[in-house]
């Protein structure tokens, strides 16, 4: 062979490799991805010069990879345009067009790392290699084939050699420490993680282990469910199938195409890193593209593939350019108008899936003041409404659900813009069904997400308030019959009043007693004034706990109620009957008012598991006192 040329690789410093291994590159398996994406370029090239008449086009475009165990070697091969010596040159021994002043500054930094750096791909392979051998032959027209070889410090050397075949041969003679890449099942997960949406086979000894043909580059109109489905399942196995998916393309004002699945709700979310793949060029890039996307829609999956993300840029750069928060706008817009859509075509179906797409919506709205004018119509609630007799209820086989806009539409009176809410069905039951049995209509929320959500809801319709049904109760509850008041003067209201304040005995409780329309099923309940307990949820939230509850609250007690009726007796019979100042109904009297207390406690979660045990074992000691006193 003849020695074309010997000298050095046109830098500045020799520290330029350190900081390939360490500043660029930390992560050392996405060598593999940078130089297959080379072979790619090269195959896309050559196609493109055939077809101005350059050079021939040969046959299709592949990608070979060969392990040699005995030499420690893994070879990249491709049939792409290859390289004349003076390309070579140009393109390997100036590191770029950067010199080591500005690949410093541009790279070296940066504490955050890179994301990808296809301009500087081949030198990647000294992340692994004690050792780099570059064999090419152009495909311009009777170009000789060349080597050029390096040991990972400046110096080179470039000599010509024979080569048969058009395209370029990347040799790498791995390092001890970095012999796990040359065991085929590692080389083969790194080709299905990295190259196996590309459109060029990628063969490793023969065997093509890509899939090619990524469906997010075909036309929608081509594609079927079991299509979407499959790529799902491929992309994010034993996850089971979707609830549905958006599919994205657009090549002005940037060039972008994906598929986004919401995912059925698995109670876990990551709102903080992301399950959506990044592709570039049909390259896999990250999974992590909070900076790309906005956050609200980070735990959606999928893919999306754009040449336009500037890859080789750090993540702070990301977040300030225009063109990546334009692509973040226009995803968000297509994901709002192809939820819009299906409630519009599909409103069942999207009562259905309200629960697992409700907490992107949600969050989305309160972070983004552009999605949530998108998004305004989307907003629905389970609603306490009869299905068969409610107007303007989306309808599933089992529940109703209602906008905001259509229940307040539906109430009795257009001067009071209330709406009523309930964070839980069991723990709230009994004021709950006190306003259902008074025909009121109740939307059903949950505690997390919408104890911001309803605040901001309340925020952008100012004329709407929202009142939890154990929050106060209204006339329209409350038997409103006049009392009797004894010779004294004193109602039984008053008497109930002040013989539950002594039992108690804590000034941090009011007490008040009504009578209560209905079925009289609730002898008592804690009340929670909505602002009271708006500002107890947030304390809560800030300091990630279960609300509790608070301190200061109100117990309501039903004075129609047979439990608090005979209460009343029980005190009226102790003093008539005892000439002691202290009798034994006394003591009973006080012991049935805390539990009246308790029970109302228990109901809303207000005893803590020690409280539980105290409650059990007080209830049973209650019940044997009262059937003694019976028999």
């Amino acid at each position: 062979m003849t020695v074309i040329e010997e000298g050095q690789i046109q830098i500045h410093t020799e520290n330029i490799f350190p900081i390939i291994k360490k500043a660029v590159y930390s992560d050392h398996e996405i060598f593999l991805r940078e130089l297959v994406s080379n072979s790619v370029d090269a195959i896309n090239k050559r196609r493109m010069a055939a077809m101005a008449g350059d050079c021939s086009e040969g046959e299709k475009g592949s990608i070979n990879i060969k392990i040699d165990k005995e030499k420690n070697t893994l070879t990249i091969s491709d049939n792409g345009i290859g390289m004349t010596s003076d390309e070579v040159k140009k393109y390997i021994n100036q590191v770029a067009f950067s010199s080591a002043e500005e690949f410093l500054e541009k790279y070296k930094q940066s504490e955050e790392g890179m994301i990808g750096h296809f301009g500087l791909g081949f030198y990647s392979s000294f992340i692994v290699s004690k050792n780099v051998e570059l064999i090419t032959k152009s495909a311009t027209p009777e170009a000789e084939s060349v080597k050029w070889t390096c040991d990972g410090s400046p110096k080179f050397s470039l000599e010509r050699t024979s080569k048969e075949d058009i395209g370029t041969d990347v040799i790498l003679h791995l390092m001890d420490e970095e012999l796990e890449y040359i065991e085929p099942t590692r080389i083969k997960t790194l080709i299905k993680k990295y190259c196996d949406f590309m459109a060029v086979e990628v063969r490793l000894d023969g065997e093509i282990v890509n899939q090619m043909n990524p469906l997010w580059r075909r036309n929608s109109n081509e594609l079927e469910d079991k299509d979407y489905i499959e790529l799902y399942k491929y992309l994010y196995p034993f996850q089971g199938d979707p609830l549905l998916w958006i599919h994205l393309n657009t090549d002005y004002p940037y060039n972008l195409q994906g598929i986004l699945y919401f995912p059925k709700t698995t109670g876990r979310a990551d709102w903080e890193q992301g399950e959506i793949k990044l592709y570039c060029n049909q390259v896999y890039v990250s999974d992590s593209i909070k900076e790309v996307v906005p956050r609200y829609l980070l735990p959606l999956r999928g893919v999306i593939d754009s040449t336009d993300i500037p890859l080789n840029v750090s993540r702070s750069a990301l977040q300030t350019d225009r063109r990546v928060r334009s692509i973040g706008n226009f995803v968000a817009k297509k994901i709002a108008s192809k939820l819009n859509e299906i409630k519009k075509n599909e409103p069942e179906f999207y009562a259905e899936i309200w629960d697992s797409v409700a907490p992107f919506i949600k969050i989305g709205a309160m972070e983004d003041e552009k999605f949530a004018d998108q998004v305004e119509n989307l907003i629905i609630f389970k609603s306490s409404g009869s299905r068969e007799d409610s107007e303007n209820l989306i309808k599933t086989t089992t529940d109703a659900f209602t906008t905001v806009e259509a229940y307040l539409n539906r109430l009795k009176d257009q001067n009071n813009k209330r709406i009523l809410y309930c964070t839980d069905e069991i723990a709230q039951s009994n004021a709950l069904n006190l306003w259902k049995e008074q025909g009121a209509e109740v939307l059903m929320t949950e505690t997390v997400v919408d104890s911001q959500f309803i605040p901001w809801l309340e925020t952008r319709n100012q004329e709407v308030k929202f009142q939890r049904v154990d929050s106060e109760l209204d006339d329209e509850l409350r038997d409103s019959s006049p009392e009797i008041t004894d010779k004294d003067g004193e109602s039984k209201s008053q008497a109930i009043n002040d013989l539950i304040k002594d039992a108690l005995n804590n000034e941090k409780i009011t007490i008040q007693v009504q009578a209560l329309k209905g079925n009289n099923s609730v002898p008592a309940m804690i009340l929670l004034p909505e602002q009271m307990r708006r500002i107890n949820d947030i304390g809560a939230l800030m300091e990630q706990r279960l609300p509790g509850l608070p301190e200061h609250h109100v117990l309501l007690v039903n004075r129609n109620h047979p439990l608090v009726k005979g209460l009343v007796k029980l005190k009226s019979a102790s003093i008539i009957l005892q000439s002691e100042d202290q009798s034994p109904n006394d003591e009973l009297t006080k012991e049935i008012a805390n539990h009246l207390y308790d029970m109302a406690r228990l109901s809303v979660g207000g005893l803590d598991p020690k409280e539980i045990a105290v409650f059990q074992s007080r209830n049973a000691e209650l019940m044997g006192k009262l059937i003694s006193k019976a028999i």
